[in-house]
């Protein structure tokens, strides 16, 4: 038989249509007739089978068996169909179809070619989604879980607490509607846990975002509780946070182990982790010695950089010396695990490699990569300025260590830093000649360290108003580096102290251009604007500075004290109601407003705020008489004796606060009291005119004999006086030295105190111009109160400006301008 069978040949390329004709060549119909076996079989199949008789009338009784190749030969059953088995050698062999899969002869009588069934139509449209089924219901409803949580957490990213919050109690509410239903469909090993675990888990942290820390808790109990829910041990560490939040310490202590218990120790970097949030725990509950313990057995596992400055606080407070300096050198022996600056220069001039190195120089990895190496230095140095003062007999010696140790690590740029915050700390300590020492060391370094030290030099020899050192030092500084601002802000102070405005508006032009974000010469180019009167522009410098600091006191008052100068008092009022509310304590500032409102003519808006100024800060002689003023102008002379009681405390030797006094008792019928307080005045100005004449007055009504005393002492005086002016008018046809000279005499010795100022000279003459002693004395007559009464601060254009308001008004540069400080610490 095996000679029948035939080997299709072996072909490179795949054939489309092949094995279509492939079948066993055993049952091959051709070879029927010499095959022995089978013809056996079917004489004796044929012969027992009776013949078959057609029930109709011509119709065919036999059919062929159909091949390939066509019908060789005509096989019938006694039942009139083709035999499917024949028994050889007593075991029945099944037959099978000859014809191949897909080909027939019948595609040469015009059947058509269709080996995949096309012809029999479009397959039968799916089964309809049965939409009411339970199951189908419960997919909808895990879905519409599943997007509430993943909302929650969109929420809580976007800083949204509130919203992401409601999202997590509705995705809870509604994966309990889904657990009954799956109970009542399913069994419950088929509650999907997952998704359980995620809803109570984002509703634990929503509740913790919130503070709502009660909540937050039990809902982490439950998670906890549930031993079906694998790994929840570990959420104990959230359940610490918050008991640390709280500042329940002990229960903080405890939750952290038991995290850290449950925790395998496969998972270092988590265990890691926990055991430096129960050292930060130990250090908030005093415990030192334990939280030393924890730092250290972190810093032997796998240090970093907060366990190593953790570790320095624990021993600064214990004050160990020696561990503190240990401390130091593993913090400094930390690994960054950066890249070098190298990798970023490009080694050749390939064009690829250029343009790779260009594209991985900013990016993402990049920024961390700064981070954490500015994340690290902050921490050394802070570290260094913590312990230098304390490691050594002297924080000079103990800084000098702190350089050592970091000149000998990969930090080695660190080094000049510290140099420079050893400075500082001499200026802390008021010694600015080691101060300045320390800092002119840097001159012979690198052009950064240089120009920094020279910055902080101009800047001290500028609070010194040596303002030739200060210009040169900040010359050092541009020329070391053209592109700091802080040594060109510097530099155009010195040009601003010796007057030269346009110059210094330059300077701060130039580091404006080289750093937008420099306040400080924003700030100092709108105080130069001013005093060129360019007020338009100083006023849209302060604007823009107000854009960026919203709540600067001292920008708040620029932009009131420009509108002020334009003379638009609603817009300064309206911005100095913005100043107030930034700092509602400021005397200078409320007694501003009450000024403006003065000038307004609203008196009641203005005793409001010149009041207030008067409670913060009751030794402002400006406010103090206004006050006074306010008060005899309403006919509450009493309660104005107290305002000028204050003043003649304040200036005891200016007499017209005295007398001021003395003529409210006088106003309010209190004529004994009046007269002993003129009695007081005339004993400690015995030649003051004024007193002297409302004596003679007040003895002649009341009939003292004291009278003729004070009478003769005025004649005295006014006849002293009359020799005075008779000097002075000679003496102005001398030389202009000479008659300088004695001008200044005469007026020294005119009055103690009506010369010194021009509200004195106002109440002099005023009080100068009283009635005759004949009249009466009636607080309600207007001439008495004319006479006996000057306003105190007179016309407003007179008014004179303390040392207070004229640094305010004249804006001195030195005390206002927000120049370079030091170096952050």
């Amino acid at each position: 038989m095996m000679q029948n069978v035939h080997l299709a040949p072996e072909t490179d390329e795949d054939d489309l249509y092949s094995g279509y004709n492939d079948y066993n060549p055993t049952y091959d119909t051709e070879e029927l007739e010499n095959d022995t076996a089978f013809q056996q079989a079917v004489r004796t199949s044929h012969g027992r089978r009776p013949p078959i008789t057609a029930k109709i009338p011509n119709t065919a009784a036999t059919r062929p068996i159909a091949t390939g190749y066509g019908s060789k030969t005509s096989l019938t059953s006694s039942l009139g169909r083709p035999m499917t088995g024949a028994i050889q050698d007593g075991v029945a062999r099944p037959m099978t179809a000859v014809r191949a899969a897909g080909f027939t002869k019948a595609a040469l009588r015009g059947s058509a070619f269709d080996p995949l069934g096309q012809s029999r139509g479009p397959a039968p449209p799916l089964e309809a989604k049965n939409e009411d089924s339970p199951e189908e219901k419960i997919r909808q409803l895990e879905k519409k879980v599943n997007e509430l949580v993943e909302e929650s957490c969109i929420a809580n990213s976007c800083g949204d607490l509130k919203l992401a919050l409601e999202k997590a109690k509705d995705a809870g509410r509604k994966e309990r509607v889904l657990v009954r239903q799956r109970e009542q469909v399913t069994t419950p090993e088929n509650i999907n846990l997952d998704l359980t675990y995620s809803v109570l888990f984002n509703l634990a942290s929503q509740y913790s975002a919130n503070e709502m820390y009660a909540e937050a808790l039990n809902t982490y109990q439950v998670i906890v509780k549930n031993k079906m829910f694998s790994n929840a041990g570990r959420l104990k560490v959230n359940m610490g946070n918050i008991y640390l939040k709280q500042r329940n310490y002990s229960k903080a202590i405890k939750f952290y182990r038991m995290a850290l218990d449950q925790i395998p120790s496969v998972h270092k970097e988590m265990r890691i982790k926990i055991m430096q949030n129960i050292g930060v725990t130990f250090i908030k509950t005093g415990q030192y010695s334990d939280a030393i313990n924890s730092f250290e057995h972190i810093m032997s596992m796998a240090p970093n950089l907060k366990a190593g400055f953790n570790l320095i606080l624990s021993y600064f407070a214990v004050g160990d010396r020696e561990k503190m300096k240990k401390a130091f050198q593993k913090l400094i022996a930390v690994p960054l695990e950066i890249d070098e600056d190298d990798k970023y220069i490009s080694p050749s001039d390939d064009p690829h490699t250029n343009l790779v190195i260009e594209a991985i120089k900013n990016d993402h990895l990049r920024q961390m990569e700064r981070e954490r190496k500015a994340m690290a230095e902050k921490y050394i140095m802070t570290a260094a300025k913590l312990i230098a003062p304390v490691i050594e007999t002297s924080f000079a010696i103990g800084y000098d260590w702190c350089v050592e140790v970091v000149k000998a690590s990969q930090y080695v740029e660190l080094a000049n830093d510290l140099e420079i915050n050893k400075a500082i700390t001499y200026l802390r300590q008021k010694d600015f000649n080691q101060a300045v020492e320390t800092l002119k060391m840097f001159e012979k370094k690198d052009s950064r360290v240089k120009s920094a030290a020279a910055t902080n030099l101009s800047f001290l020899y500028y609070l010194e108003n040596e303002f030739t050192q200060a210009n040169s030092y900040a010359d050092l500084a541009v020329n070391s580096d053209r592109y700091n601002p802080s040594a060109l802000t510097n530099k155009g102070n010195t040009v601003f102290a010796n007057g030269d405005y346009e110059k210094a508006a330059e300077f701060y032009k130039e580091a404006l251009r080289n750093d937008s974000s420099c306040t400080e010469a924003l700030y100092n180019i709108g105080l130069t604007y001013k005093k060129l009167n360019r007020l338009d522009e100083a006023l849209d410098c302060f604007l823009k500075l107000h854009a960026i600091l919203r709540n600067s006191a001292q920008v708040l008052y620029q932009i009131a004290n420009v509108y002020e100068i334009m003379e638009d008092p609603n817009q300064s009022i309206e911005w100095l109601m913005q100043l107030i509310s930034v700092v509602p304590t400021d005397s200078r500032a409320l007694s501003k407003l009450g000024e403006l409102y003065d000038n307004e003519g609203d008196k009641s808006q203005a005793f409001q705020y010149y009041y207030e100024s008067y409670r913060y800060f009751p030794s402002n002689i400006e406010v103090i008489e206004w006050l006074g003023a306010y008060y005899i102008d309403t006919q509450f002379c009493e309660k104005a004796i107290k305002y000028f009681e204050r003043a003649a405390l304040i200036q005891p030797t200016q007499v017209k606060w005295q007398l001021m006094v003395a003529s409210c008792y006088r106003r309010s019928g209190n004529y004994q009291k009046a007269l002993d307080t003129y009695k007081e005045i005339h004993r400690k100005f015995p030649e003051n005119v004024e007193c002297l004449r409302f004596l003679v007055r007040l003895c002649t009504d009341i009939g003292l004999k004291e009278v003729q005393e004070y009478a003769t002492k005025l004649k005295r005086l006014e006849k002293m006086k009359e020799i005075r002016e008779q000097r002075i008018k000679s003496g102005r046809d001398s030389t202009g030295s000479s008659r300088s000279k004695r001008e200044g005499s005469a007026g020294s010795d005119s009055g103690q105190n009506s010369s010194a100022s021009s509200k004195g000279e106002r109440l002099s003459a005023k009080l100068r111009s009283l009635p005759g002693t004949n009249e009466p004395y009636e607080s309600s007559s207007n001439k008495e109160i004319d006479a006996s009464y000057v306003d105190p601060l007179g016309p407003q254009t007179e008014r004179p400006k303390t040392a207070a308001k004229k640094r305010i008004e004249e804006d001195d540069f030195a005390d206002e301008e927000l120049g370079d400080d030091l170096l952050p610490e």
